[in-house]
């Protein structure tokens, strides 16, 4: 796993730019940072290396796909042991589009969507629910999402590029 020191101010630069814009093209951003593009290429090719860059994704809006209730989940394991197994379950359901392992009194929270009320408890009752290992579930119906953003870099906080 990459580490902190791993990245350079350069590093930092270019992922701002597109963390802001991810359709923003390598040339432009070379031309913003006075580079050129090869370096923006193999820099980004580095931190996908490094395991900095996990992917590239659309953000969509889900509601104008017909996907009108967001729901997160605090899911209660019989035991914290069979979180692997139970998340490999979880992820063949395309309704669970996030999971994190927590500390409290859930042993994982999920993000579901859903295309109405009927079809997130079809979810809950013929999926989720049916999983072994899931002891309850806690749903919590999201009646807006205000922002969703990435960590903002401050690139001054940073080594100096070598470049």
């Amino acid at each position: 796993m990459a580490k902190r020191d791993q990245l350079d101010r350069l590093d930092l630069q270019i992922l701002a730019f597109l963390m802001e814009d991810a359709k923003m093209p390598y040339t432009d951003i070379a031309k913003k940072l006075i580079i050129s593009s090869g370096t923006v290429h193999v820099r980004m090719k580095k931190m996908e290396d490094l395991g900095v860059i996990k992917s590239s994704n659309l953000r969509i809006q889900e509601q104008k796909l017909g996907y009108d209730i967001t729901a997160f989940l605090g899911i209660y394991l019989s035991k914290s042991s069979h979180y692997k197994s139970v998340a490999k379950e979880l992820e063949k359901i395309p309704e669970v589009i996030e999971l994190t392992y927590t500390t409290g009194i859930y042993s994982m929270f999920a993000k579901v969507v859903c295309k109405d009320t009927t079809h997130l408890r079809d979810v809950l009752h013929e999926k989720i629910q049916n999983i072994e290992e899931i002891t309850r579930t806690e749903t919590f119906i999201s009646l807006e999402e205000t922002f969703s953003r990435p960590i903002k870099i401050d690139v001054n906080d940073a080594p100096e590029s070598e470049e």
